[in-house]
């Protein structure tokens, strides 16, 4: 297993079953661009939080389940380009896709965007549970990266499925060590993370 560098880990490396879809590295994100900082659609975090990860791997795969991440460590660059482009009222691509009910100018203030982020500190990552065989993700009630009412964790505009993925989700990865963010669904920090207030720029190559 190589180090990314030193206290980091490409999360294939620890868990070779884990399903990633970076999204940041494409277009089919809430910018509508590649993001600045993402060379290769890899998923990197600290050596600690791979290892948590794995057991929740490894539980879920007792059920033909697997870990899809969207996102993991993210570097300042990443951070700096979100910021940028919420400054840029007039550019609202996604809009009807990830904000619908938001006002891009409002971003900030309702907190979906930040100068900085856990992600950077490298124990964090946005997650789904999809199918370990055939890779399509569980129906968890909105998208990934939605700004709404929709994505918080206590959504009851959910049907029976949803809600039970969600919970699943939830269980999963508090019992292995992880906690999550109450306005996002998929949102994750390694309890005791190793880099905590550190903010990392290396690119995601």
């Amino acid at each position: 297993m190589h180090n990314y560098r030193e206290g980091f880990v490409y999360v294939k490396d620890v868990i070779p079953t884990i399903q990633t879809e970076l999204r940041y590295c494409g277009t089919n994100n809430f910018v509508g661009t590649p993001i600045d900082g993402y060379v290769n659609s890899v998923a990197i975090l600290t050596l600690e939080a791979a290892a948590a990860l794995k057991k929740a791997q490894t539980k879920l795969a007792k059920q033909n389940l697997s870990i899809l991440i969207y996102d993991a460590y993210r570097p300042q660059a990443a951070v700096n380009h979100f910021v940028r482009w919420a400054k840029v009222e007039r550019d609202t691509l996604m809009k009807g896709v990830f904000y619908p009910d938001v006002q891009k100018k409002n971003l900030f203030k309702e907190g979906y965007i930040a100068s900085k982020s856990r992600h950077s500190s490298g124990s964090t990552l946005d997650i789904t549970i999809a199918n370990l065989e055939t890779g399509i993700p569980l129906d968890m009630g909105s998208p990934y990266d939605f700004f709404g009412s929709a994505s918080w964790i206590k959504n009851s505009n959910l049907n029976t499925t949803q809600r039970v993925n969600r919970q699943l989700l939830q269980k999963v990865m508090a019992d292995h060590g992880f906690r999550n963010y109450a306005q996002e669904w998929w949102h994750f920090t390694l309890r005791g993370e190793p880099y905590r207030n550190q903010y990392f720029d290396f690119f995601v190559e």
